[in-house]
């Protein structure tokens, strides 16, 4: 039974970027969630719809702290991502959370990914789909198998000691978040970001760790995936494999 309680706002300011695309469906109920268990929270939604259906749904909550950017096109995931952090910094935020604008990302799990992000001093924290106490919900069985596999290539290149190297749904420090911005966003469009990420912050030596989640899959709306993404992610995956070849050499000159 659905509790009516709000959890209390962690310590510290909280930022939420959420990346959208066609979420119209979505995004009041998002939003409204996201306050209800983070209330002091600032957000920012970073849309690349052709058209304004979303920023227009989000606009009449009419809720404050929360910013809206509409770019002229799709311009992928992860620079959504980036451009969202980057005014969350800006306006002061000491813990960042990425999440997806269609409810495979639970609002009610932010507070506990907060405070475990705090207690174990992770630079960057993921909700994992795979570990063994996490649950994936009403997701295609071929999207499930392309997802395991390609957490599988990823993690048999990168070697970064995660399961879930392709999850949206992670906490950042503000050190973490800066570093982000610095390094990252230049390999590829769509997903490889979230690669891309890992990578500069593992063998830059900052700590990530995971926490279980469950994931649903989106009930209304559209997935933004397409091929071209895809290809791009396979593309992408070499070049964060240089990144990570020049990274270790550097750290070894270094020591």
């Amino acid at each position: 039974m659905r509790s009516d309680r709000t959890i209390a706002p962690p310590a510290g300011q909280v930022g939420v970027v959420i990346p959208s695309y066609k979420e119209s469906e979505n995004i009041q109920n998002l939003l409204l969630e996201i306050r209800r268990y983070v209330p002091s929270a600032s957000i920012v939604v970073v849309d690349d719809s052709p058209n304004l259906a979303t920023v227009q749904a989000a606009q009449a909550l009419a809720l404050p702290m929360i910013s809206i950017v509409h770019r002229e096109r799709k311009d992928g995931r992860g620079s959504a991502v980036l451009a969202g952090m980057k005014l969350l910094l800006d306006q002061g935020c000491d813990q960042i959370v990425e999440m997806d604008s269609d409810f495979s990302h639970p609002p009610s799990q932010i507070p506990a990914l907060l405070e475990h992000a705090r207690q174990r001093q992770l630079a960057m924290l993921i909700a994992s789909r795979y570990l063994p106490e996490s649950r994936i919900e009403n997701w295609p069985v071929s999207r499930r198998a392309f997802s395991k596999f390609a957490n599988i290539v990823a993690r048999t290149v990168l070697q970064v000691p995660i399961a879930d190297y392709t999850n949206g749904f992670r906490v950042y420090t503000r050190a973490a978040a800066q570093l982000v911005l610095q390094t990252c966003g230049k390999l590829g469009r769509g997903f490889i970001p979230l690669s891309e990420i890992l990578v500069n912050l593992y063998y830059r030596g900052h700590s990530i760790g995971e926490e279980p989640t469950v994931f649903t899959n989106r009930l209304r709306g559209e997935s933004s995936v397409t091929f071209f993404e895809i290809l791009d992610s396979a593309t992408g995956l070499l070049r964060i494999w240089d990144l990570k070849r020049a990274l270790k050499r550097q750290k070894k000159r270094i020591c």
